[in-house]
Order: C-alpha cells, then sequence, then structure tokens
C-alpha cells in the first residue's frame, strides 16, 4: 500500500489525527506506565492487557481486514476511513470493560467528535452537475439525446467507499469533460426516488454505492458495479487505473 504525497498532506487535517488517536487510546494509556498506574490503579496488573483485551484487539484485526477488503481501499486514506468505525468501536469496548465509567466517557468524546469532525469531502476542481432531483435529471439526459453521453455517479455523503471515491471521479471530470461527455452526481440518500428509478439499492448495508452508470441517447447502456437476473451484486472497485 503506497502512501502518495496528497495522501500524507489529507492525513494532517484534524479529521483523521484525532481519530489515529481514539483508535490507539486504550492500548496507549496501558502502555504508558505513568496513565496506566493511575487509570487502571485497581487491575491488577494495570500495565499489562489481559486475556479478554487482547481478544477484543485480534477480532478487531480480523473485522477490519475483512471489511476493507470488501471496501476494496487500495489507499492510506481509504483503508483509514472504513476502519475508523471498527477501531473505536473495539476502543470502545476496551474502555467500558476496563471501567463503565471510562465508556461513558469515551461515548461522550466520540460524539462530540462526530458533530464537530465530520470526515472532510473532496473540495478540489471538478466539472460535474449535481442533480437535485430525479426529474431534473431524466430531463438532463433526455437533452441532445444523440449528441451527448453522460457519466452520472448515484452516491450517499455518509457512506465511505463514495467518499474515497469522490476525487477519482472529479479528477475524470476535469481531464475528460467535454461537449460529448459530461459527468453528473446525485444523492441518492436525499434523493431515494432515483435510487429506486435505477434499481440501486441505497441502505446502510449496500454493496451498491457508489453506483456509475453511463447514458446515452437518454438510456442506459451500462453500470458498476452491476448485478444479475436474482439481484445478486458483482464486486466492483474503483480505483484510479
Amino acid at each position: 500500500m503506497l502512501i502518495q504525497k496528497k495522501e500524507l498532506l489529507l492525513l494532517l487535517k484534524p479529521y483523521y489525527w484525532v481519530n489515529i488517536i481514539l483508535t490507539c487510546s486504550y492500548v496507549f494509556c496501558k502502555k504508558t506506565d505513568i496513565l496506566c498506574n493511575y487509570i487502571f490503579a485497581a487491575a491488577e496488573k494495570p500495565c499489562e492487557l489481559d486475556t479478554k483485551d487482547l481478544e477484543i484487539l485480534l477480532f478487531l484485526m480480523i473485522v477490519v481486514m475483512i471489511r476493507t477488503r470488501k471496501a476494496g481501499s487500495v489507499t492510506m486514506v481509504a483503508y483509514l476511513s472504513s476502519s475508523f468505525l471498527y477501531t473505536k468501536g473495539a476502543n470502545l469496548l476496551l474502555w467500558f470493560y476496563a471501567d463503565v465509567r471510562y465508556g461513558l466517557f469515551f461515548t461522550v468524546i466520540i460524539i462530540v467528535i462526530c458533530l464537530l469532525l465530520p470526515e472532510p469531502t473532496f473540495s478540489g476542481p471538478e466539472n460535474v452537475v449535481y442533480f437535485r432531483s430525479l426529474s431534473t435529471l431524466k430531463e438532463t439526459l433526455n437533452e441532445n439525446k444523440p449528441h451527448t453521453v453522460w457519466l452520472v455517479c448515484f452516491y450517499t455523503v455518509w457512506n465511505p467507499t463514495c467518499a474515497n471515491f469522490a476525487p477519482i471521479f472529479s479528477q475524470l471530470s476535469v481531464e475528460y469533460d467535454s461537449k460529448y461527455l459530461k459527468f453528473g452526481k446525485i444523492d441518492v440518500s436525499r434523493y431515494p426516488d432515483a435510487a429506486k428509478s435505477f434499481n440501486i439499492n441505497n441502505s446502510a448495508l449496500s454493496r451498491q454505492l457508489p453506483t456509475v452508470i453511463v447514458f446515452k441517447n437518454g438510456e442506459e447502456i451500462f453500470r458498476r458495479p452491476t448485478f444479475d437476473s436474482k439481484g445478486k451484486v458483482f464486486k466492483f472497485f474503483f480505483t484510479e487505473v
């Protein structure tokens, strides 16, 4: 997994380093003599990870590996974004296991940080049309039918895979936008009728987010990811390559 310069700069944003601190909080406190002797003073071995701690951490490693692989995380930023939910959840269990009061305090910290530091969204250059309704999307697709091909991304703001794909889609729009090739996006969490119209599952467990559909002459030509007649979604990873 190569770390590019632009990724290192992105990791300097508060969202990432604060969540990294939360991810390492329990183990750091356990392995720092001054902290562990104070925080875990009631424990028999305050500065050592016990069996339950190790079991939770091992389970966390397995879950993160499986989930990031399914999400197709190929960059450090994508890997971290998709793993933060599970690492913070594991730390929450560890803190509750150590002391209910610590668990409640950690819960408050997570909630406050989620409200104050949402995951950064892409803000670079792009030539993308954002559709505000299903009717607007369909009207645009049917304008100048013989001349224009549309690449439309169906996404949600809360899905990590969609967030990771956003800069890739924007970069493509900057490089290839022309009179005959246009790029568009529509948020299917705000406009669920668009998801329903194009047979896209927009639930939290969906494997169809993001979905990119190519339209020509107002009709769908193909999409990624695809699905069969039984509704089984074929895995597809969106990358820069």
